[in-house]
C-alpha cells in the first residue's frame, strides 16, 4: 500500500509525491518486482512521452573513454577551417539532412533507429569528474577535478547500480554488469561514479573483468574449480544453511545481508543459464566477424547475450587496448587524432555497434533494448600541434537507439566550430533521465542511504524531442 497520511502534491504522472517517497523507502529495503510493477501501474508515465515510458526491458550503454571526438563522428563541421574540420570528409545516412563522418559507413546505414544530441555538455574538462557526471547524473565536487577518488562527497551509486536497485534481479544473474574492465586513469587510478556509493552493496553493479575475444575466455566468478563437483557444491550449500539457522538471531540483520549475498553467488555457480549466457563460443563464426574480433566488439556480443539473459544494464567499457601508448590512450586523441581514429578506432567502433543495432533488430529486439553510445566529454575544435583534439566538456555529441527511442532524429546543435551549444543544451541529468523513463523508472522516484535519508535518483528529465 503506498498512500500516506497528510497533505500531499499530486505530480504530473499522477502518483502523489509522499507516494513516490514511499516507493524509495521500499527501495532501499528491497522493494520487490511486484510492489515496484504496481507502483509502475499507478503512473501514467513520466515526464517524457507516455508511451515510450517503459518500453525498454534492458538498456546497453556503450561507453568510450577519452571522449570520442564530435567532429569526425556526430557533428562534422565541413565549412570550418581545415584546423577546425579535420582531414576527414562527410557521408549522407538514411536519415535526410543528416550527414556524419566518413568513418561511420555501417552506422549511417542505421540513423533510423538512431537519435543524435549534438548538445551534450558538462562544462568539465577532466576524465573523470566529467566522466562521473556521465555515469551517474550528478555533478563531481569541484568540477575539473582529474584523478579524483571514489567516496564522499562524491558518493553517488551510478546509473547502472540505481536500475539494479530498483528494478531487481530478473534471473540467477545480477541486474546489472559492467564489462570488460572498469575505467581508470594512468597509474590505474579508478573512477569515481562507477559502484553503488550511498546505496551500499545491494546496489552494486557485477564487474566482470574478461577479454572474450581470447579462445579461452572463461569467466572465473561463475565456474567451479575443477576440484568441486556439483554435488558438492550442494552438500556446502546445505551445512551453510544449517550454520546460519543455528546462529541466527532476532536481529541479526548482517547475517541475513551475507547470507542473501552467499545464495546469490551459490545460484551463480550452479546456474547453468548462466554459463550458457557468457558461452559466446555458442554464437556463430558469422555473428563474432560481424561485431569484430576484438575485445570491444566481442564484448559488445556479449552485452548482447547478457541482456537476453535478464541483465537489465549492461555497460560495455572502451578501455586501453594493449597497444595504446599514454599520449594518446583510448579515444583520449591527444597527439596523431586522425591517424588513431583512422586506424585503431573508429573502425571497430563502427563495426561493433552497427552489428548490435543490426541483430537486435534481426531477433526482435531493438524495440525493448535501448542503446547508448556516449563518451564522458568531446574533444577541442581546433586540432592542436601534434595534430591531436584536447578534452573539451563545453560540448560533445551522444546517441541513442532503441526501447523508447524517437529514431531519425537529431536534437541540439553546436555552433560553426563544434565549440559550444547553440541550441537544445542537454547535461548528463538529463541523459540519466530518459534512460530511467525509457527502462520504465520514474524520474521522480527517491531512494534512501544507509541512514534513512532521502535522494532523488535524478535531477533530469527525459529528453521529450527524442522520446
Amino acid at each position: 500500500m503506498l498512500s500516506l497520511r497528510g497533505r500531499s502534491v499530486r505530480m504530473c504522472d499522477g502518483l502523489v509525491r509522499r507516494e513516490w517517497m514511499r516507493i524509495g523507502g521500499l527501495s532501499a529495503m528491497g522493494l520487490g518486482l511486484s510492489e515496484l510493477a504496481h507502483a509502475r501501474q499507478l503512473a501514467t508515465g513520466s515526464t517524457g512521452n507516455v508511451a515510450s515510458f517503459g518500453k525498454a526491458k534492458a538498456c546497453i550503454v556503450l561507453f568510450l573513454l577519452g571522449g570520442p571526438p564530435q567532429h569526425e563522428t556526430w557533428d562534422p563541421k565541413p565549412d570550418a577551417p581545415s584546423e577546425v574540420r579535420g582531414e576527414f570528409a562527410t557521408i549522407a545516412t538514411a536519415t535526410g539532412g543528416l550527414r556524419v563522418g566518413e568513418l561511420m559507413p555501417l552506422t549511417a546505414k542505421l540513423t533510423n533507429h538512431i537519435a543524435v544530441l549534438r548538445a551534450m555538455a558538462t562544462d568539465d574538462n577532466a576524465h573523470s569528474s566529467s566522466g562521473f557526471w556521465v555515469l551517474t547524473g550528478y555533478p563531481h565536487s569541484p568540477k575539473n577535478k582529474e584523478n579524483s577518488l571514489p567516496g564522499p562527497p562524491n558518493d553517488r551509486p551510478c546509473v547502472a547500480a540505481l536500475v539494479r536497485k530498483i528494478k531487481g534481479d530478473r534471473s540467477s544473474l545480477p541486474g546489472a554488469v559492467r564489462l570488460p574492465e572498469e575505467i581508470w586513469n594512468t597509474g590505474h587510478i579508478v573512477w569515481p561514479g562507477q559502484d553503488s556509493g550511498w546505496l551500499g552493496p545491494q546496489g552494486e553493479p557485477w564487474l566482470v573483468t574478461c577479454d572474450p575475444n581470447k579462445h579461452d575466455f572463461r569467466v572465473m566468478d561463475i565456474a567451479l574449480p575443477v576440484d568441486i563437483s556439483t554435488q558438492r557444491l550442494t552438500q556446502r550449500n546445505a551445512l551453510r544453511e544449517i550454520l546460519n539457522r543455528r546462529f541466527a538471531a532476532p536481529d541479526s540483520n548482517n547475517l541475513n545481508h551475507w547470507a542473501a549475498w552467499q545464495a546469490k553467488a551459490a545460484d551463480l555457480l550452479g546456474s547453468t543459464s548462466t554459463n550458457r549466457a557468457f558461452a559466446i563460443d555458442d554464437e556463430a563464426a558469422t555473428v563474432r566477424d560481424r561485431y569484430g574480433r576484438n575485445r570491444f566488439g566481442q564484448s559488445v556480443l556479449l552485452a548482447r547475450r547478457l541482456v537476453e539473459s535478464g541483465v537489465s544494464l549492461v555497460q560495455v567499457n572502451w578501455t586501453r587496448w594493449d597497444s595504446d601508448e599514454n599520449v594518446a590512450p583510448a579515444w583520449d586523441t591527444h597527439a596523431k587524432n586522425g591517424e588513431r581514429l583512422k586506424n585503431a578506432l573508429m573502425p571497430p567502433m563502427d563495426q561493433a555497434y552497427s552489428a548490435l543495432l543490426e541483430d537486435l533488430a534481426l531477433r526482435g529486439l531493438l524495440d525493448e533494448t535501448l542503446v547508448v553510445w556516449v563518451g564522458e566529454f568531446g574533444r577541442t575544435p581546433r586540432i592542436n600541434a601534434r595534430g591531436g583534439r584536447d578534452h573539451w566538456g563545453h560540448v560533445f555529441s551522444a546517441a541513442l537507439a532503441g526501447g523508447g527511442i524517437r529514431g531519425g532524429v537529431v536534437h541540439g546543435a553546436s555552433d560553426r566550430h563544434g565549440g559550444y551549444p547553440l541550441d537544445g543544451r542537454v547535461e548528463p541529468q538529463d541523459l540519466t533521465a530518459t534512460i530511467f523513463h525509457c527502462l520504465g523508472i520514474s524520474p521522480d522516484i527517491e531512494l534512501n542511504d544507509q541512514l534513512g535519508r532521502p535522494y532523488a535518483i535524478t535531477k533530469g528529465q527525459p529528453i521529450a524531442a527524442i522520446v
